[in-house]
């Protein structure tokens, strides 16, 4: 299982693809196969089947989880991309910090 570098609830934005530039929050992230599901960003139209929550059924618009490798964590004190650094605190806990501005996330 590889590591990823982006978390829940983060605010990244999209470097590469049909999306890029778009910034958003993680919904969902899947280590396995180093997809995170981001809020608005790939939205994809699924054919739903009419089922017992959905009646109708019809075309469902919804995010499809894309590469890790696409997105770069967004720093909302100086506004930009930026890679992640750790920085251990005084009292002994581990920090991730922008590397650009010294912000902790």
């Amino acid at each position: 299982m590889a590591k990823v570098h982006i978390r829940k609830n983060d605010s990244v934005v999209v470097i590469s693809g049909k999306d890029k530039g778009k910034i958003g929050e993680v919904l969902a992230v899947y280590p396995k196969n180093s997809t995170v599901l981001i809020k608005d960003v790939s939205i994809v139209v699924k054919h739903q089947k009419p089922n017992k929550q959905n009646m109708q059924g019809g075309l469902i618009n919804r995010e499809a989880p894309i590469n890790t490798s696409k997105v770069m964590l967004y720093c909302t004190k100086c506004k930009t991309a930026t890679r992640v650094s750790k920085k251990v605190l005084d009292d002994g806990t581990k920090v991730r910090v922008c590397k650009k501005c010294g912000e902790t996330f």
